[in-house]
């Protein structure tokens, strides 16, 4: 299990505004269910989930700094997650998956040329002698925006993207499952992005800017 407990340059969990954002999730928990369970929530809703924020550069997936930008997309979330559960003595690897998702906004499927999102990152924590995984990704407040159950974690049961919204309309789909990993692939992922979603890079790069919250609001 070392190889889960361990720093990297993007599960930067010893840098202090990382630590503080453990310390004040975790609290007094001991049990490390409990402190999982508290990391996720901290995660969830305390990193508001902004797709536009898309930006491929190595700076953008290190843990301290979605700490400091206070919004990201699921794969900097995922790796703040992992790190901060290592951090707090949790084993953790950050997990990829391609996933349909039904419920995106009409700009944004123009920018990422369809339905189909690659490498949708979750987290496997190992918990009582198991390893199990949590989805962060969509804060409480974007969920009401799209009508979405928010997505729970106890720290026993798998907590991955739901298939149906709260109108029982499909939601997400798993297409393709990528693996789990003990470090962040930072140069695959890349590579497949500016393959499948160029119109998404390029606009990223070019100080991309949305709202993606008061979209979800206007195409209901």
């Amino acid at each position: 299990m070392q190889a889960y407990l361990a720093p990297s340059d993007f599960f930067d969990f010893h840098h202090p505004r990382v630590r503080d954002f453990i310390d004040e999730a975790v609290g007094a928990a001991a049990d490390p269910v409990e402190r999982a369970v508290r990391l996720y929530y901290a995660v969830r809703d305390g990193v508001r989930y902004d797709p536009y924020r898309f930006y491929m550069r190595r700076e953008y997936f290190i843990a301290s700094r979605t700490v400091a930008e206070g919004a990201a997309y699921c794969v900097p979330k995922a790796i703040l997650l992992a790190a901060a559960a290592r951090g707090a003595g949790i084993p953790a690897r950050v997990g990829f998956a391609d996933v349909r998702n039904h419920l995106s906004t009409e700009r944004l499927r123009e920018l990422v040329g369809g339905d189909l999102y690659r490498w949708h990152g979750y987290v496997a924590l190992h918990l009582e002698g198991r390893w199990v995984k949590a989805t962060p990704a969509f804060n409480l407040q974007m969920c009401e925006r799209f009508d979405v159950k928010p997505l729970e974690f106890n720290g026993r049961d798998d907590s991955l993207m739901h298939p149906y919204n709260a109108r029982d309309e499909r939601h997400m789909e798993y297409v393709n499952e990528r693996g789990v990993f003990d470090d962040f692939p930072f140069e695959e992922l890349v590579d497949d992005m500016r393959t499948f979603h160029p119109r998404l890079v390029d606009a990223a790069e070019a100080s991309l800017r949305g709202d993606f919250e008061h979209e979800a609001m206007v195409d209901r």
